[in-house]
């Protein structure tokens, strides 16, 4: 049983807290200062202590300081009413889980507290493997304290001494990469190369000397011999993104390797055996691209050993203020910039806004408004933010074909809007788009954009 101590200056609030968490199944006792706090943490230590930000004597942010030197490991939640966004953020910047607002809702309490020591039990969990290693793990760029990264994060470690194939699935921008970076890096392949391969990207008559490589002469254009990008991850870690996009033909070939250590090169019949792991990424649906033919299924159930799933950023916004935090800091040291406060307005607008193109939505954000700020300061109009569609918006769309229909009508709309604005040049227009020609072809055949002249594009 978790062990929780209220420090809470007002005798009724602090009554009503303990009885309430008592009801819940909790294990609770009640402190009305922080030095008395401090002690019993000193002595008999806590897996929670939530904390009144404004006290007597001893504030909140001074106890929260106090219990992380004594036990870095016990979540704090800070409670405030009279100190205003910036306030919290400090307490968070300074270890704090979360921070809720006077007057609150008993449910929202505890559901703050549940998510709090729903990531102690992972923590312990993560340093409890730890200890049967011999240097730390690397996480770098995993920011986040919520559950579901608590999780992801728990994988990662159990994952150290694992040669199998994984398969990470999520948005664009949710940080996919990283996670494929930190598998490697905390893998006995840590020294060896790690190798990123972007398959959409690659247009498909290139893909398969890219990948295996080639022998002189096998088509136009081979003027010498490509070793290829297998052999560049020899020993290591090959990180193929956007997996969905191979063609069939290097589908099969990667199959051939994931089953034997297998390749071929382009034009070679000779077959060579290599010591690769592989890792893939994808934001498609796979399981549905077998169902339409794009994608083998045998390939699928060989790359789906281990699933990571990376959550879109709007639903984890708890991880929000510590991104900004992360990020802020990051390109205050680049850019040689003193560090700006996070005004409440700038914050609340962070929290609300939806970002559809996830973390590294929010990176994009932060960076610009550090490059632009000038008074020390960042507002919500310095974050530049695009309007959305409102809920009620987004409410219509679902309810009349779904939010995936809703998005494949906005990927429609944007892809027509960029081949108007190049009359019709795909190479320009994909470029705009940030994707491969190949995709593009791909994407105009799967929403049927037939380009008739130049200047017009229409729908068939």
């Amino acid at each position: 049983m978790f062990n929780i101590l209220i420090v809470e200056d007002q005798k009724n609030m602090r009554e009503s807290l303990v009885i309430a968490l008592k009801r819940a199944g909790y294990k609770v006792s009640g402190v009305d200062n922080g030095e008395t706090a401090i002690k019993q943490q000193q002595e008999t230590g806590y897996d929670l202590i939530i904390v009144d930000l404004k006290m007597e004597t001893m504030d909140g942010l001074e106890v929260l300081s106090k219990v992380k030197k004594i036990n870095p490991s016990t979540e704090v939640i800070v409670m405030t009413a009279f100190g205003t966004i910036n306030s919290a953020i400090q307490a968070m910047r300074d270890g704090a889980y979360d921070y809720i607002t006077k007057p609150f809702q008993l449910p929202n309490m505890l559901s703050v507290i549940e998510r709090a020591l729903e990531k102690k039990r992972l923590s312990e969990k993560v340093s409890n493997l730890q200890k049967g290693v011999k240097e730390p793990y690397k996480f770098e760029g995993m920011i986040g304290n919520s559950p579901v990264m608590m999780r992801i994060l728990n994988i990662l470690v159990e994952l150290t001494n694992s040669e199998s194939t994984v398969l990470i699935t999520g948005e664009s921008g949710t940080g996919k990469e990283l996670v494929a970076r930190s598998i490697h890096n905390n893998s006995p392949r840590s020294n060896k190369p790690f190798v990123v391969v972007n398959c959409g990207a690659l247009p498909e008559n290139l893909q398969e000397s890219e990948l295996f490589g080639h022998v002189m002469g096998s088509f136009t254009g081979a003027v010498k011999d490509k070793k290829g990008l297998f052999f560049e991850a020899q020993e290591g870690t090959l990180f193929l993104d956007e997996i969905g996009e191979a063609s069939l033909s290097t589908q099969v070939k990667l199959l051939r390797f994931l089953q034997n250590g297998e390749i071929r090169k382009v034009g070679d019949n000779k077959p060579v055996y290599l010591d690769v792991r592989v890792i893939v990424a994808t934001n498609k649906d796979l399981e549905e691209s077998t169902k339409n033919g794009t994608f083998r299924k045998d390939l699928f159930y060989r790359l789906n050993v281990i699933r990571i799933h990376v959550p879109p950023l709007r639903e984890r916004k708890e991880d929000i203020p510590a991104l900004v935090n992360y990020f802020v800091n990051l390109y205050t040291r680049k850019l040689n910039k003193k560090t700006p406060e996070i005004s409440e307005n700038a914050m609340n607008s962070l929290l609300n806004y939806p970002w559809y193109g996830n973390v590294r939505e929010l990176e994009n954000v932060i960076e610009r408004a550090i490059t632009l700020s000038r008074n020390g300061s960042i507002t919500a109009a310095d974050l530049s933010l695009q309007k959305t569609p409102s809920l009620d918006s987004i409410d219509a769309l679902h309810d009349s074909g779904g939010i995936r229909a809703a998005l494949a009508h906005q990927e429609r709309k944007t892809i027509v809007e960029s081949l108007r604005k190049f009359a019709g040049n795909r190479k320009q227009a994909a470029n705009n788009l940030g994707i491969s020609t190949t995709t593009l072809w791909r994407k105009m055949k799967e929403y049927h954009i037939i380009p008739k002249t130049n200047y017009n594009i229409e729908n068939s």
